[in-house]
């Protein structure tokens, strides 16, 4: 009896040696962060994650990652599609002082949501963007807020032809005040294109509201602006740059006010701005450039200088040629 037992137990160790080891955790499409969780845990419901950057490795692509509870859940880098949520009513934050909140850099078919974060960069050292896109085919950022770094809050500069959904997102002190970075900036590099559409997005004492630049090289893009307020910067309100491809941007229903230069500039002959049933007030300039043209039914007063924008509408539409 002793030797076969023996010879059982010989039989099961080795058995054990041949088959292949099981990973300590399999991706699941959805995963849990905690302010009290663990990385060290599967990121499930009942065992949550501590950072989004320890969950996002045990999160299926386009799967989700939600927030249990506020906490502060670090910065972090995308490659392929997923969502990431802090829940409704509750601080689901990233610190980032010093670094990127959120980078992606995604494939080219890739989806990416960001939804009810708010991301800080405050700190001994500012953090240098808010949200970086890089690469992937569609972002869309949702009741997010965005504040305190030294470059851009949301900085689109993309390799890849790409859609950007941003709605009710709020974003305040960006870029100091350097003319090339903004609340928003709208730069595609070279060989690539975006369709912007921003809804209800709010910007604050950014070095711009929203810039639009085709320096990098970027492709013809388009970008639209309904319900907002561009106010408070030291630079403009809306500025669209372009010197060669047409780089095309529509705001109707805004407020672009007490800007410390323009409320809304073009510059270069590739750079065309239409502007809709908008309040344009307490600048130093209300409209400039040989690009911006009207729908005639904006209020633009108020400003040290109010400008005139080109009349560019008939009641057959926009022509922007």
């Amino acid at each position: 009896m002793r030797k076969f037992l023996v010879a059982v137990t010989l039989a099961a160790a080795a058995l054990a040696l041949c088959l292949p080891s099981a990973p300590a955790f399999a991706q699941a499409t959805r995963t849990w962060v905690s302010g009290v969780g663990d990385d060290a845990n599967p990121c499930s419901r009942t065992a949550p994650c501590k950072t989004f950057a320890g969950a996002i490795s045990k999160t299926a692509p386009g799967g989700e990652i939600d927030a249990l509870d506020p906490g502060g859940y670090g910065s972090v880098t995308i490659t392929k599609s997923i969502t990431l949520d802090g829940g409704g009513g509750q601080v689901a934050s990233i610190l980032s002082s010093g670094v990127n909140g959120i980078v992606i850099q995604a494939g080219a078919t890739d989806v990416v949501i960001i939804r009810n974060l708010r991301i800080n960069g405050a700190g001994p050292t500012l953090g240098t963007n808010g949200i970086r896109f890089i690469a992937g085919a569609m972002l869309k950022i949702e009741k997010t807020d965005i504040f305190n770094f030294s470059q851009n809050c949301i900085d689109l500069e993309p390799n890849t032809t790409s859609r950007v959904f941003v709605f009710e997102t709020y974003v305040e002190n960006c870029g100091g005040n350097t003319a090339t970075n903004a609340g928003m900036l709208v730069k595609p590099n070279s060989g690539a294109s975006m369709n912007v559409t921003a809804d209800r997005f709010r910007s604050a004492l950014s070095s711009s509201g929203i810039f639009m630049d085709q320096s990098g090289g970027g492709g013809a893009s388009n970008l639209s602006v309904t319900n907002s307020v561009l106010a408070g910067a030291p630079n403009n309100g809306i500025a669209v740059n372009s010197n060669g491809a047409a780089f095309s941007a529509i705001v109707t229903g805004s407020a672009l006010v007490n800007n410390g230069n323009t409320g809304a500039a073009t510059n270069g002959t590739g750079a065309k701005l239409a502007l809709g049933g908008n309040t344009i007030f307490g600048n130093v300039t209300g409209v400039s450039g040989t690009g911006v043209v009207s729908f005639k039914n904006n209020q633009i007063f108020g400003n040290t200088n109010d400008g005139t924008p080109l009349t560019a509408v008939s009641s057959g539409g926009l022509i922007l040629n």
